[in-house]
């Protein structure tokens, strides 16, 4: 089957999940000719699950289709055909293209920030490990989802990571279980708390940020919730066409 002329766009950043799903559908529809358009496919997963993301990719393209990616990844800017870096910073600072090309022309290009991350030569800021303040939240006989009977403590006053391949029980155990708890310790005093977790005294207060959308609608952003848009569209309405 062919379709020629056609443009897909593929998800946004909330929808990462559902455009996975869409992009393993797409690959057996033998479609040629057709712009696939992605944003960060390759957010939320381990590293070792950025090479399926390429591989499927790499398969469109091969079909005689065309693949535009934003992404941040780096193995993924490498397996790229052509690279478009935009920069030098963001806001007021950014809105040009610094380079364009090859892996090896983005390395080149001495105003390139992502050039010098594919190079080597650019390095992520270290800070200092912190000792933390010797306390910590104890969640015991965790069993949501995939979760089997977990123990395990974590420690407070430090930048603790939880990691993992995808589908390995990470978002069951901080969203499920911690999450869960937490929210009934401090939000619904009411409610019946978890007696799998303890150490949350310690703390003032817990604040949840997740990859569900801001609003009802997956278009919901910040300017939206806040209604702050509805401002910005009475100001254009007041000005004059001569003057935008």
């Amino acid at each position: 089957m062919e379709s020629m002329g056609m443009t897909m766009e593929i998800g946004s950043r909330p929808m990462v999940d559902s455009q996975r799903i869409k992009l393993a559908s797409i690959l057996g529809s033998n479609l040629t000719g057709v712009l696939y358009v992605l944003d960060e496919p390759s957010a939320g997963l381990h590293s070792r699950d950025t090479e399926k993301i390429i591989c499927a990719l790499r398969q469109l393209r091969d079909m005689g289709n065309t693949v535009i990616v934003i992404e941040h990844d780096l193995d993924i800017i490498r397996a790229a055909d052509h690279i478009v870096d935009f920069g030098p910073g963001a806001g007021r600072n950014g809105g040009r293209i610094v380079a364009a090309g090859t892996v090896s022309e983005i390395i080149q290009s001495p105003e390139s920030v992502t050039g010098k991350y594919l190079s080597g030569r650019g390095s992520y800021t270290r800070s200092m490990r912190f000792a933390g303040n010797g306390q910590s939240i104890q969640i015991r006989h965790a069993k949501t989802n995939n979760l089997k009977d977990l123990n395990l403590d974590i420690p407070l006053g430090k930048f603790v990571t939880v990691t993992g391949v995808s589908g390995a029980g990470k978002s069951s155990l901080v969203f499920g279980e911690l999450g869960e708890a937490a929210d009934a310790w401090f939000h619904q005093p009411k409610r019946n708390h978890r007696d799998n977790c303890k150490g949350l005294e310690s703390l003032d207060n817990v604040v949840m940020i997740g990859q569900t959308t801001i609003g009802r609608s997956t278009r919901s952003n910040a300017a939206t919730y806040t209604d702050i848009f509805s401002e910005i569209r009475n100001l254009y309405a007041s000005i004059s066409k001569n003057k935008i």
